[in-house]
């Protein structure tokens, strides 16, 4: 099955993350299987404490507010690092 990614960026959101997650979650993305990626931009009002709720998704966190181009930048070098982990795992499985 094709999956969809849904990244959102989070920065002080304690009383509005649990609803605009479930929205996320109820939402149809034609028939894709979602993958939802929070990244907490060094929230200072509880937020992190919510984070236990969702332990169905990613969250990754910055430790102080750097924007939410940052958190998409960050997110973008994450993924950078995980194709060059599967690259050099193939590289290790073909010299066997």
């Amino acid at each position: 099955m094709k999956k969809i990614s849904i990244l959102i960026p989070v920065y002080n959101e304690v009383s509005t993350l649990e609803t605009m997650v479930k929205k996320v979650e109820e939402t149809d993305f034609c028939g894709l299987e979602k993958e939802i990626i929070l990244i907490d931009d060094g929230s200072t009002d509880g937020t992190k404490d919510l984070y236990s709720k969702f332990s169905n998704h990613k969250v990754f966190f910055h430790e102080k507010n750097l924007g939410k181009g940052a958190a998409f930048k960050m997110l973008r070098v994450t993924l950078l690092l995980f194709r060059t982990q599967i690259w050099s795992m193939i590289l290790l499985i073909m010299r066997l």
